[in-house]
């Protein structure tokens, strides 16, 4: 009974001191890296570059990255962001395109497995010899899948709508008001 009433002070007594060495040691964050941050689409793709959002988002902050480095989030994104940060951008290079998602042509895919090895969220299911697919759920449109397909059987769709992935568009996205 007495080394459980030790063990529960001693562990009383660290958890409080670890509680006020997390108060005292606290390091604030950069705010404008989260406003960025939450900006972001954060689908951690990497076509940016960056290994994922939260990179991209400091690189931009500390001026380290141009405002455009985001293609998923297109024209609008970097048109916010150039707001945010006081700066003028050239949208003349940013490819406006929806989401898109990769498919493979099942009677071209030889199964080399180079798409296989390039997806960053692990979307494409197949191995060696074997034909692949993309579980599209999981698919960002990143492309690199795209770019290193050797016959050129895998093709990048615009994402349908689904039940799941359905919304009402606003009125002013569409340009009718009420």
């Amino acid at each position: 009974m007495t080394a459980i009433l030790i063990l529960m002070t001693l562990g009383l007594l660290l958890g409080g001191l670890l509680g006020l060495a997390g108060q005292y040691f606290k390091v604030e964050g950069n705010p404008l890296q989260e406003e960025i941050e939450s900006l972001l689409p954060g689908s951690q793709c990497g076509q940016c570059g960056f290994p994922g959002c939260s990179p991209a988002a400091e690189a931009i902050a500390n001026g380290a990255a141009p405002v455009t480095a985001c293609p998923p989030g297109g024209k609008a994104l970097a048109e916010t962001l150039a707001a945010k940060l006081g700066v003028s951008v050239d949208l003349s290079g940013v490819a406006d395109k929806g989401p898109m998602i990769a498919y493979v042509h099942e009677n071209l895919c030889i199964g080399c497995t180079k798409c296989f090895k390039r997806c960053p969220t692990d979307a494409i299911l197949g191995s060696s010899k074997q034909i692949h697919a993309v579980f599209a759920d999981a698919c960002t449109g990143c492309e690199k899948c795209f770019e290193v397909c050797p016959t050129e059987c895998i093709e990048m769709r615009p994402l349908t709508h689904t039940v799941q992935t359905w919304y009402w568009p606003s009125p002013i996205m569409t340009g009718v008001a009420a």
